[in-house]
């Protein structure tokens, strides 16, 4: 727990003060939610098909790839929440190598947790923007229209997933009722999401959906994806 703790509190690595002052949005923040790579206890559906260390690696990958896009994106500070805690030696060589800070995830379900992380960053921003890293779709392009959105002043982003849920979602408040009692992991978390939305009078705006990685069905639709798979 200590090493735990050590993690949360780090502050970027030497140089980053220069990065920070080009960020689009300074007052903004970016969330990457992930999980540790270790064999079969992350993308356990792809285990079949990839074996239990090759979906660990490919956890790996796929994180690298959503914090290298983020910060390519030059829109906010980056803030890697990590799961289940940020004492993992992957999350240390992420600390090392890219300029970001790693958050513990706290909460009983999905909804817990990323409401959990959004509160903590919207201690000291104006909005903030929380993505899987499950996503090689995202783009800078992407974000950098996520970002404009909450700017320009709408309460709530997202992007929706092609099986139903959603891979971003981006707010200017963490209302507690917009993550409690959702279906999580079904096809039925966009739709409940839109509803409770429109029910709290909240401003939306979708964005294009995109895929995830979490089936062997998804992987045969990703592999033109380069560098995740070799």
């Amino acid at each position: 727990m200590r090493s735990d703790a050590r993690h949360e509190r780090a502050r970027l690595p030497a140089g980053a003060a220069a990065v920070a002052a080009c960020y689009l949005y300074p007052q903004s923040r970016l969330l990457v939610f992930a999980k540790a790579p270790i064999p079969g206890r992350c993308k356990t559906r792809l285990a079949g098909k990839l074996g239990a260390r090759g979906a660990a690696r490919l956890q790996a990958r796929l994180t690298r790839q959503t914090v290298s896009t983020g910060l390519r994106a030059h829109l906010a500070p980056l803030q890697l929440w990590c799961a289940p805690d940020s004492a993992h030696a992957f999350f240390a060589a992420c600390r090392r190598d890219f300029p970001l800070t790693l958050h513990r995830q706290h909460g009983s379900d999905l909804g817990r947790r990323m409401q959990h992380a959004l509160a903590h960053a919207l201690r000291d921003s104006s909005f903030a923007v929380l993505i899987g890293s499950d996503c090689p779709g995202f783009t800078p392009a992407v974000l950098r229209s996520a970002f404009a959105a909450l700017h320009d002043g709408t309460d709530v982003v997202l992007v929706p997933a092609l099986d139903g849920g959603y891979v971003l979602v981006g707010v200017r408040r963490a209302a507690a009722r917009m993550f409690q009692g959702m279906a999580w992991g079904s096809n039925r978390v966009l739709g409940q999401t839109r509803r409770r939305l429109h029910r709290m009078q909240l401003k939306c705006v979708e964005l294009p959906a995109l895929g995830d990685v979490d089936t062997p069905a998804d992987l045969r639709k990703m592999t033109n994806v380069s560098g995740l798979f070799t």
